[in-house]
């Protein structure tokens, strides 16, 4: 099997390390969470390339399907909680915009 390529360059050297089991299960549980190899995670923090968590794409997407409920709630009882639905959609926001933010920095 060839070697992954990386640019223009293929990934053909091997650096082997040693770890406690508990490093290993702890790097296996970050590289599972940003959705990548052990490798590509340890590349990254490395050489200080981005690495975005998957489960904040989960958490945002968690995130807008509440403001949808937050909007049915607000629809559904005719402006009744308008002041509480509206506080609870900029809270929303707020936060969307901030780990949106994050992970465009990180």
């Amino acid at each position: 099997m060839p070697f992954a390529v990386r640019g223009e360059d293929p990934l053909d050297a091997v650096v082997n390390i040693r770890l406690t089991q508990a490093e290993k299960a702890r790097l296996a549980e970050d590289a599972d969470l940003a959705a990548l190899s052990m490798s590509e995670l340890i590349r990254r923090r490395f050489f200080g390339r981005p690495i975005i968590a998957n489960a904040d794409m989960v958490m945002i997407k968690e995130l807008r399907r509440l403001g949808g409920l937050i909007k049915h709630i607000h629809n559904a009882s005719e402006g009744r909680y308008s002041r509480e639905t509206a506080a609870a959609l900029i809270a929303l926001k707020a936060y969307l915009d901030r780990l949106s933010h994050d992970r465009q920095k990180g």
